[in-house]
């Protein structure tokens, strides 16, 4: 922790941030990502940094760091740099790193109060790449929601992130003409590939329900 920042270095292992207490409590999306990762002994072994800067658009980090505006921190030659993960991610397997540098950290702001955060992924089976996966987050004020982040993972060349949908689940209480609405807009906003086994018009239905889910679990008054 470096004030309201939490520094990830690019050489943790993904199960270091699994059981991490700290980020459990400033960047849980997170916390709920990292046992879809592979399995075990993958997660023992891999680091965070090297999925990153891999970008595999299946992979939940980058999708993670775009959902939680983390910044990536670059070092080369000349110095250091940052790069907002939004802008790291350029295409498949394709990133803002140049020849002669190296992923150094990732900075990600801490959780505000008020902010929930949501990550759910569908898969054939639990190890398999993610056939459509989801990094939501939210300022909560009862059944509204507010700065809204919805970034899919599976669905394009790298994280997507649908702004629209965003925009209309925003604005006031979440009714059921709001999710209705943030539907219609997704499904015309996603333009994901088709694969051996799912089709274009699947892969929307599965981010669409996974769209909701995250929606009606963000409201929650319990959690």
């Amino acid at each position: 922790m470096e004030g309201g920042t939490l520094r990830i270095g690019a050489l943790t292992r993904h199960s270091e941030v699994e059981a991490s207490p700290v980020v459990a409590q400033h960047a849980p999306l997170l916390t709920q990502a990292a046992p879809h990762i592979g399995h075990r002994a993958i997660r023992n072994l891999g680091t965070f940094g090297g999925a990153l800067a891999y970008a595999d658009p299946a992979a939940e980090w980058p999708a993670c760091a775009v959902a939680l505006d983390a910044t990536l921190v670059i070092a080369g030659a000349k110095g250091e740099r940052r790069v907002k993960a939004a802008d790291f991610f350029q295409g498949l397997y394709t990133t803002a790193i140049q020849p002669g540098e190296l992923l150094k950290a990732c900075e990600i702001p801490v959780k505000a109060e008020g902010v929930r955060q949501d990550f759910s992924e569908l898969s054939r089976r639990h190890g398999d790449y993610a056939v459509a996966g989801l990094a939501a987050r939210a300022r909560v004020s009862g059944r509204a929601l507010g700065d809204i982040r919805l970034v899919f993972l599976s669905l394009g060349d790298r994280p997507v992130r649908a702004v629209k949908a965003e925009a209309a689940l925003q604005g006031g209480a979440v009714d059921d003409a709001r999710p209705a609405a943030a539907d219609a807009a997704l499904r015309a906003e996603l333009d994901p590939f088709e694969d051996l086994t799912h089709s274009v018009a699947a892969k929307k239905q599965l981010a669409a329900t996974l769209m909701r889910r995250a929606v009606a679990r963000l409201i929650e008054e319990t959690r």
